[in-house]
């Protein structure tokens, strides 16, 4: 198990390293000046060309690369060149509301996609098996932008029009809340503050971005679901415990899901990374204050120091969450061991 731990934790840093190379090379080939930017294109070059030589700017792109590893082996993400403030403090700031979004989806997606797949398989080539497999052709194909601009015109703006506050247009929380800040997490703060209303108001801003977000996730949970129930269901364990005369709930659960869930784990790890991915339009479409739309904000900006915190903090979480998921393969498959 601590072998497994240092690897993993050995090959973070490598991905790391290697993601934060990449961006940088990336970044400085795309036009455009940070200072320009920051300062407008009414600035004097000599404004521009002392803001650069500040801001570092003015030195190899290779040298600023460099620069900025000597300061993150120290824990300094750097300061954001649009506001000068640090880039740690903004990411913090952010990045709770990305994760109560992330967390948002993924739990609509299990609780939608496991049992739609689960009865997929269990009614093989049926119409209902026809329509699950149809909804999750559509789940897939369906862009997140415009989904989301679907369900706040469909679900927000015509009720509006009839006098019904059915969901909320954007941000996370009503206005005539307030909620004191401890972890960030609109939700849990309210609960930790005794507010029920403002928890269930911020429930209520949550419902129409995790469906955005989460809808991809569940047609993807909810076939890879049925594909491995239906590999497991047609086993002989399974014929040999129907035969001994078991319920059938004790046999879908207790022998079929279980093995089943190997598959199910590894596609919940993924998308649970490339939900913070994914969240950047759904964060846009909603005017979600996360790390998606701070993103956003710096990839307009060339925000360099801001493009690397996020991009290393997106990494992060996804190396992290499937390091995690292995881990949850032993529970679920005692056959399963850390190899490293």
């Amino acid at each position: 198990m601590i072998a497994f731990i240092v690897h993993r934790a050995v090959r973070l840093v490598f991905v790391l390293a290697a993601i934060t190379i990449v961006s940088f090379a990336f970044m400085h080939a795309i036009p455009g000046d940070p200072a320009t930017i920051r300062l407008g294109e009414h600035a004097s070059a000599e404004q521009v060309a002392t803001l650069r030589a500040s801001l570092g700017l003015d030195k190899p792109w290779v040298v600023q690369l460099g620069i900025y590893f000597e300061h993150l082996a120290q824990g300094d993400l750097g300061t954001s060149v649009s506001d000068a403030e640090p880039v740690a403090g903004k990411l913090a700031q952010h990045f709770p509301a990305t994760f109560e979004l992330s967390l948002g989806a993924l739990l609509f997606a299990i609780a939608v996609g496991v049992p739609a797949g689960i009865l997929a398989a269990l009614r093989r080539n049926s119409p209902i098996d026809l329509l699950t497999m149809s909804a999750v052709l559509l789940g897939v194909s369906i862009p997140v932008f415009w989904l989301g601009w679907m369900l706040v015109y469909l679900f927000a703006l015509v009720p509006s029009t009839f006098g019904l506050d059915l969901f909320p247009i954007s941000g996370r929380i009503s206005l005539n809340y307030f909620v004191p800040a401890r972890t960030h997490l609109i939700v849990l703060d309210a609960l930790l503050a005794g507010n029920v209303r403002a928890a269930l108001d911020a429930l209520w801003h949550l419902v129409l971005p995790a469906v955005t977000l989460g809808t991809i996730p569940l047609a993807i949970v909810a076939k890879i679901t049925r594909s491995g129930m239906l590999d497991v269901l047609r086993s002989d364990y399974v014929r040999t415990a129907r035969a001994k005369g078991l319920a059938p709930r004790a046999v879908v659960v207790k022998h079929a899901l279980r093995n089943a869930l190997i598959p199910i784990l590894t596609v919940v790890g993924l998308q649970t990374g490339l939900l913070l991915g994914g969240a950047v339009l759904t964060e846009s479409v909603f005017a979600w204050p996360g790390v998606g739309r701070l993103a956003f904000e710096a990839i307009s900006n060339r925000d360099m120091p801001v493009i690397n915190g996020c991009i290393l903090l997106f990494a992060s979480v996804f190396v992290v969450v499937n390091a995690v998921v292995d881990v949850l393969y032993a529970a679920a498959n005692p056959r399963v061991r850390y190899a490293g």
